[in-house]
């Protein structure tokens, strides 16, 4: 979700949105990867670094649109559930 909600963020923005600890929740990333919902790529980043980034895949927008979307209107999260 959140990937869909800001297109895409490096390694160390994805984890921190979603409440994630790099060491203890890296596999999740990496089997997400594995399933072709969401994509790795590195970008330069100086001359010699690179840094890692994630976006959704299309096969990830799908499940979005498919399953999450439905979702949240049925059970909304903090502001929109008081409504």
């Amino acid at each position: 979700m959140k990937l869909s909600d800001y297109g895409e963020l490096n390694q160390s923005q994805l984890m921190s949105y979603c409440g994630l600890n790099n060491v203890k929740h890296k596999p999740i990333i990496d089997e997400l990867v594995e399933k072709g919902l969401i994509i790795r790529f590195e970008e330069p980043w100086g001359e010699q670094n690179r840094i890692i980034k994630y976006r959704v895949s299309e096969k990830g927008k799908e499940i979005v649109e498919a399953v999450l979307e439905p979702y949240e209107l049925l059970f909304p999260r903090g502001e929109d559930r008081k409504k």
